[in-house]
């Protein structure tokens, strides 16, 4: 089984603002890209922006400048070259990128929350199938996560699906994966979740002797979602109150 990865992190900082006429509007961006405390894995940008239009970028990567537009290939002939140029851009760099990505790489990334996780049964009507499975994950961070099922042991792909990760309004997030099944007797369904704070995949094995009252609480819940997005957002909250129960 594969376990996470992060690519990449930003520091956006904004530092300057230019307005002009008919209702144009530009800015620069610097941004410090990485995905560890080395150093040498910093990747400064250099953003310009009209309109909310990227129109050219300098890449620390490669010491160049892309231009995507007519007028800032006439600008970067003669301001995006030279030792100059690149003496400042490196300065900005060390400055911007290489005193601060190990503080908030250390501040954000080096924090986790392991997420809390409830397995449950849902009842479903007007389906082929008997019953859903639901496997959420409460209030973890960061926000990278993998949820699967498996079924014996084999990953299931059929008849999954899954929410987006939902904000918590704390900094905390929460997911919901939904497996259709047809229980068959002797089979093992499992739900299986990776994320940073765990050291290894965490399982969770689904217990059908679970009493009925308990399998039957989301039944109200899981017709919102057969019913569409008009009733997701409550169904969502129902499903985060659960936790309280």
């Amino acid at each position: 089984m594969s376990v996470l990865n992060l690519s990449s992190i930003h520091l956006l900082l904004l530092f300057s603002s230019l307005s002009g006429v008919d209702g144009y509007f530009g800015h620069f961006e610097m941004r410090c890209r990485f995905s560890s405390k080395d150093p040498r894995d910093i990747e400064f940008l250099l953003q310009v922006y009209g309109n909310k239009k990227l129109l050219g970028q300098y890449n620390s990567t490669t010491e160049k400048c892309t231009v995507y537009t007519q007028w800032m290939k006439n600008f970067t002939e003669t301001a995006c070259k030279g030792p100059a140029f690149l003496a400042e851009r490196r300065e900005e760099m060390k400055k911007y990128c290489s005193s601060n990505v190990p503080v908030v790489y250390e501040y954000l990334l080096d924090k986790t929350v392991e997420p809390y996780i409830r397995l449950r049964s849902v009842e479903l009507f007007s389906t082929r199938h008997l019953a859903m499975l639901v496997c959420s994950a409460y209030n973890f961070y960061p926000k990278p996560i993998r949820v699967t099922w498996l079924r014996d042991g084999q990953e299931v792909t059929s008849n999954v699906t899954s929410t987006e990760e939902l904000v918590n309004g704390d900094w905390t997030y929460q997911i919901h994966s939904h497996l259709e099944y047809t229980h068959t007797p002797g089979e093992r369904i499992t739900c299986m979740v990776e994320h940073f704070s765990l050291t290894e995949p965490k399982l969770y094995d689904w217990d059908p002797s679970m009493p009925g009252p308990e399998r039957n609480k989301m039944v109200i819940g899981a017709c919102g979602v057969l019913l569409g997005g008009g009733l997701y957002s409550s169904w969502t909250h129902l499903l985060q109150e659960e936790i309280y129960w």
